[in-house]
């Protein structure tokens, strides 16, 4: 049997929000069966919970939010995609103000944070959303266009395209491509960072946005060029941020999906419309668990091993 996953025991650490700019404590506690990924604001008295669900996102300017009777947890889309990308199921996220810690802008620090707490096996059964039907959800036209699909797929894929009309964009690549069942989340994804302009800085802080966004988590561009002395981790960086976003904004559907995501300038807002979408359809998807690694999808627990093994 394919068993759900919680981590092994509690860790912490301490960051930025990127919008509040605000000091953060975060904790991670294992989480128990069936409970998914619930967010709790320690701060408040009483405490409040917030579970990472598609429906409960409320806000998607620059980022996924959770939001429940005013409540806030923004940001959750890179620490999600990591707990996607290690098949972590359950997880108990606390924290002291209402953003997850930026951290360098990538998914890297929270996989990283996750292995040192190790991997617990749980005595239950991985749920898994099977896409049975293509669901598309687009938006504007022509150059406006954008759009998002989920497809079906006995796995998991990702490939994004993006169109950004900048030097150091243009000259990266536009599109990436990864299939989880056999590339590596850690190696392809978990590393790359988020990026932005220095000329839409002024007007995202008169927003409350970007307040704490800096070199050290970001790729920061001018007119021109990269100003981040180090240059880029991935040629495609860009797109391949993208894809890591998508992966975490994703996982807001609460369970891994079996199916193939493809999309074009998609972001926070399209990806959430798309799960809604999927939601809305029950004949869309159905949910199901593996009695053993043979009847999951081609490598998917042995992908999963190996990324613990990295630790």
């Amino acid at each position: 049997m394919i068993k759900q996953r919680t981590i092994n025991e509690t860790v912490k650490t301490t960051g930025v929000g990127l919008h509040c700019g605000t000091r953060v404590e975060l904790t991670l506690r294992p989480g128990a069966i069936d409970t998914g990924i619930v967010f709790r604001r320690v701060d408040l008295d009483p405490v409040v919970e917030l579970v990472a669900t598609a429906t409960g996102v409320g806000d998607t300017r620059m980022a996924s939010v959770l939001e429940k009777d005013g409540v806030r947890v923004s940001t959750v889309e890179h620490l999600l995609s990591a707990c996607a990308g290690l098949g972590i199921d359950n997880l108990i996220v606390e924290l002291n103000a209402e953003e997850i810690p930026i951290m360098d802008g990538s998914a890297a620090s929270f996989v990283f944070l996750l292995q040192q707490a190790g991997r617990a096996e749980q005595a239950a059964a991985k749920k898994f959303i099977r896409v049975l039907q293509t669901v598309e959800v687009r938006e504007g036209t022509g150059a406006q266009e954008k759009w998002a699909r989920l497809q079906p797929m006995h796995g998991f894929s990702l490939k994004f395209f993006i169109e950004f009309n900048h030097p150091a964009i243009d000259g990266s690549g536009q599109t990436a491509e990864v299939d989880l069942s056999f590339e590596s989340y850690i190696q392809e994804i978990a590393r790359a960072r988020t990026f932005g302009f220095m000329q839409d800085v002024e007007t995202l802080r008169g927003m409350g946005l970007a307040r704490g966004g800096s070199l050290e988590n970001a790729i920061v561009m001018d007119e021109f060029r990269i100003l981040n002395a180090g240059g880029l981790r991935y040629k495609n960086e860009f797109v391949r941020h993208k894809i890591l976003d998508a992966m975490g904004d994703l996982y807001l559907i609460g369970h891994p999906l079996l199916a193939s995501y493809t999309a074009h300038k998609s972001g926070h807002a399209m990806n959430n419309k798309l799960l809604r979408a999927l939601l809305a359809q029950p004949g869309a998807y159905e949910i199901v668990s593996f009695d053993s690694a043979e009847m999951a999808p081609a490598a998917y627990a042995a992908q999963l091993d190996e990324e613990w093994a990295m630790a």
